[in-house]
């Protein structure tokens, strides 16, 4: 099971809000997933980014692998 830390698309048309989830690869993007760690939005001045730290750590460390996208948000939030 690849399990991977990704972003999960909710909000209406156009205002795109997303949260951080941990879910297995072979799911679909708005699918099934195993636990949510954290928020962004991306619409707000300027974005707002809300992770978990402790969870998104243990879960990197048991193999998580988290999307270009969300390690770039891992680092601007100081938990990379």
């Amino acid at each position: 099971m690849a399990v991977k830390i990704r972003l999960r698309r909710m909000g209406a048309k156009k205002s795109p809000f997303y949260r951080v989830v941990v879910a297995d690869s072979r799911y679909p993007r708005d699918g099934r997933f195993i636990e949510e760690i954290g928020t962004y939005d991306p619409m707000t001045e300027p974005a707002t980014i809300k992770i978990d730290g402790e969870k998104a750590k243990k879960w990197i460390g048991n193999g998580a692998q988290p999307t270009d996208t969300v390690k770039a948000l891992l680092k601007k939030s100081n938990i990379l």
